[in-house]
């Protein structure tokens, strides 16, 4: 009898452990950028290696896409829990049916520039054959040919700025941090008579941001507002000790096999910290604007990119 009341005491014992002790294996979170590894990213780099997502309690594993898988593919699959988008990118799959939330926005401002081969202002270039990513991100350049009349020629390009160096194109989208720099290094000065920049011409909307499903977020509130703090420390340590993060975006670029150099990477960073600045407080904040989801929004209604207003309100739920 006492032999039986021992095991039943063990038995009722250790149902009450597991009842009370937290799991102690944490569930990995799998963070995914939405391109190949460079300082774009630096940020979320520096959160890895300097530890700041182990001290939020963190499991962070940052997977980048294929050529045969996407960023969104993956959120989608459920393979990855967050992922970077533009703004206006964020838009469209929200419209397509898929309730996204912002969690943390680094983009304060837009990075896309149109540069022009032959030494033509982009706006007096109608019909011109200009490239645009593949993968997407073109959103605004479409509105802006459309408003101004421009009906240019969409040649789609998966990566670099072979189309252009070649003649192939007369003009290409680029981002101020990665292919305007790339066009430099080929050999072609850029004077601002070449230079269309968004930013400039009213289209500045805000770019990348870490964004998760709706479905995912309502579930795991706490782990997001983890991973956006040790993610914004991160982007702030970066700000502070660009050498340090260089070498980090470095290792990852060299981890990964990809085909750039420190240069490029170097110029990449410092612009991706400048655009991080909000124009108007010129700081960095770290947060969706409300007034440049709704010109987004508004845009893309108007040139039937989106059917339906998505609003701030819609992003930040349940934040």
């Amino acid at each position: 009898m006492r032999r039986e009341l021992n095991l039943l005491f063990f038995s009722v014992f250790s149902a009450y452990i597991s009842a009370v002790t937290p799991d102690v294996e944490k569930e990995t979170f799998i963070f995914t950028p939405q391109w190949t590894a460079q300082a774009q990213f630096a940020g979320y780099y520096v959160a890895q290696e300097k530890g700041f997502y182990k001290e939020a309690d963190l499991d962070v594993e940052i997977v980048h896409p294929s050529v045969s898988q996407s960023a969104m593919d993956r959120m989608r699959r459920r393979k990855s829990h967050a992922t970077t988008l533009q703004l206006c990118q964020a838009l469209e799959i929200i419209d397509g049916g898929i309730p996204l939330v912002n969690i943390l926005q680094t983009s304060m401002n837009n990075a896309m520039v149109i540069a022009s081969r032959w030494g033509q202002d982009p706006l007096t270039q109608k019909g011109a054959r200009v490239g645009v990513w593949s993968a997407g991100f073109g959103q605004l350049a479409r509105c802006m040919s459309l408003k101004d009349s421009l009906n240019y020629e969409w040649i789609p390009f998966s990566s670099n700025v072979t189309l252009f160096v070649t003649g192939a194109i007369d003009a290409t989208l680029v981002m101020s941090y990665n292919e305007y720099y790339q066009i430099v290094q080929a050999g072609f000065p850029l004077t601002d008579k070449e230079v269309y920049r968004f930013c400039d011409h009213g289209y500045n909307v805000q770019e990348d941001g870490v964004y998760m499903t709706r479905e995912y977020y309502d579930n795991h509130k706490e782990q997001a507002r983890r991973f956006a703090e040790a993610s914004r420390r991160g982007w702030e340590w970066a700000a502070e000790h660009p050498e340090e993060t260089l070498e980090i975006v470095m290792e990852y670029v060299k981890r990964e096999h990809i085909a750039t150099n420190r240069v490029l990477q170097k110029l990449m960073l410092e612009e991706t910290l400048r655009l991080q600045v909000d124009r108007e407080s010129g700081k960095r904040e770290f947060k969706l604007r409300p007034d440049m989801i709704k010109l987004a929004s508004d845009l893309m209604i108007e040139y039937d990119m989106i059917h339906r207003p998505v609003t701030y309100e819609e992003l930040m739920i349940g934040k």
